[in-house]
């Protein structure tokens, strides 16, 4: 059966819980492959919102098997908070519903408070991170002194790997000049949460094989967006791990051949939060309606996010980095009541025109960009459900960027819903 991967096309915030939640219907699975809780998807069921940050948005989808990967790096205090907060809204479906990695690698206090203390030290030259201590431990991932959700079914294993990795952490926040950290109160703490997660952990890679060769559909979400790519986003305002769909293969433990269609994300308009050069950002009129009508605030930061035109040569940028099969394109609703749509084609840069986003930071914040404007309309299409209702001049946009991607839509949000959507093609379909 074929397994789907979703991504961000953007810069993050695309809407891409909404979609996961929809694909989830036809999925066995739902396997989580990077990042961790500085990501947030918002799901909107029957009126109500539920915020995710950990736990994959196919949660809320009975028989459905959600599945953190060894590419995520997991708050354990997260995690069992997400759990509660479900248990609390009568949303959750029961703990053989969720399955965390052995090999996922552990957020600890030390690393939130690194991930503050450099933030507060670089002032103006500050990246803009969610403070939540997803850097730093990659940090020791790479570095190989990293703690894993392995480690916490073994205790003496757990404190003799913290003792060890404090004792550099602390001499890195004392030059900070941040508080340093007691060994025992951090053990205690992550000790604390040892035996609340001990029946989650598994081998997560072996249960996904298991699943395929059983016939199951899988779906790969992943956090954040493209552009932020550790490799190939917009360096240094980047996060830190690969949010491109090729690393869902070793984020999750298949192969690349296990990975059959690639669904991006994108917004009908752009949005980025926190630092880092945006082309198509608007600070008129337009940028305000953008951001009020589609409520743009981060779901895991709160932080308004800034808000632009469309930005199709980002778009064609994270077709080829992600071999998209599909676009799923969200909050087209939100444009409804503007006279004119604008649309980035190309960039100018030092009087060459390029259609490609440049891989320097530095070189993007130089960039003018080309827009094609196209006219709007100001029907209210949150109740459209088939294409041929939506206005004519929505029907184009659409269509126009199809043709400036080379991508095909595969479904159109029309409103925060579940059931405000137009399904073009069924990426499941093969």
């Amino acid at each position: 059966m074929p397994n789907v991967v979703v991504v961000g096309a953007q810069w993050g915030d695309e809407g891409k819980g909404k979609i996961v939640d929809i694909y989830a219907s036809q999925a066995n699975a739902v396997v989580r492959f990077q990042g961790g809780n500085n990501a947030g998807h918002t799901l909107v069921v029957e009126g109500e919102k539920i915020a995710l940050h950990l736990i994959p948005s196919g949660i809320l989808h009975e028989g459905t098997t959600c599945c953190i990967g060894n590419g995520v790096v997991v708050d354990p205090g997260v995690l069992l908070g997400e759990i509660a907060g479900l248990r609390e809204k009568g949303k959750w479906p029961g703990d053989q519903a969720l399955k965390l990695s052995a090999s996922a690698h552990l957020i600890l206090p030390c690393h939130k408070a690194l991930d503050a203390a450099r933030e507060g030290a670089a002032g103006k030259n500050k990246i803009g991170t969610t403070g939540r201590g997803i850097g730093p431990c990659y940090e020791d991932k790479a570095s190989r002194r990293g703690v894993r959700a392995s480690d916490l079914l073994y205790p003496e294993v757990l404190a003799e790997k913290i003792r060890t990795l404090l004792d550099e952490r602390n001499a890195l926040l004392a030059h900070l000049g941040a508080p340093t950290m007691d060994a025992d109160a951090v053990i205690a703490e992550v000790a604390a949460h040892a035996e609340q997660l001990r029946p989650y952990i598994c081998d997560v890679s072996t249960l996904i094989h298991e699943r395929m060769e059983a016939g199951d559909n899988i779906l790969f979400e992943g956090a954040q967006g493209t552009l932020l790519d550790i490799d190939h986003g917009t360096y240094p305002f980047v996060t830190s791990s690969n949010t491109v769909a090729g690393f869902a293969a070793p984020g999750a433990g298949v192969g690349p051949g296990d990975l059959h269609a690639v669904v991006g994300v994108t917004k009908a308009y752009t949005t980025r939060v926190g630092e880092g050069p945006f082309p198509t950002e608007l600070f008129d009129a337009v940028g305000e309606h953008l951001g009020k009508q589609g409520a743009e605030f981060g779901t895991t930061t709160g932080r308004p996010r800034r808000c632009g035109w469309i930005d199709l040569v980002a778009l064609q940028t994270c077709r080829r980095l992600n071999g998209l099969t599909g676009l799923a394109v969200t909050k087209l609703d939100v444009l409804r009541g503007l006279d004119e749509v604008s649309c980035c084609t190309a960039y100018e840069l030092d009087g060459e025109i390029i259609r490609h986003v440049p891989s320097r930071a530095e070189d993007l914040a130089r960039v003018k960009p080309i827009y094609e404007t196209l006219p709007g309309w100001s029907e209210d299409i949150s109740g459209v459900r088939a294409m041929a209702d939506l206005p004519e001049n929505a029907r184009k946009l659409i269509g126009f960027i199809e043709v400036h991607v080379g991508c095909p839509v595969v479904l159109v949000s029309v409103g925060p819903g579940r059931e405000a959507t137009l399904e073009l093609q069924n990426p499941f379909a093969g």
